[in-house]
């Protein structure tokens, strides 16, 4: 059973792409976040803003989506996640700002 999740890209009037996640990223759905993940990346210009904070669960294949990327996303992410952003490290390769 696939866990429950939303991928929304949009672009801000400011040209900014934002990929918003709503529900739990785990292994059944982690390779859609990954292709959101690609498809929404720009090889130049502003980072792809990876929205967290309405994701109630990530698991390692959901961080592991996250690392390939690191150097051009920023992510936004709740008190429920920024912990989780921290101790994998992934905090210390890209910009994490707290909702």
């Amino acid at each position: 059973m696939s866990a429950s999740l939303t991928l929304t890209t949009s672009d801000r009037p400011d040209g900014v792409r934002v990929l918003t996640a709503v529900g739990e990223i785990d292994m059944s759905n982690a390779s859609s976040f990954a292709d959101a993940l690609a498809e929404g990346v720009r090889p130049e210009g502003e980072p792809l803003v990876v929205d967290l904070t309405k994701v109630e669960y990530l698991d390692s294949a959901g961080l592991a989506a996250l690392f390939p990327h690191a150097d051009r996303i920023a992510l936004v992410a709740g008190p429920l996640l920024e912990p989780l952003l921290t101790i994998s490290g992934l905090a210390d390769l890209t910009t994490v700002r707290r909702a």
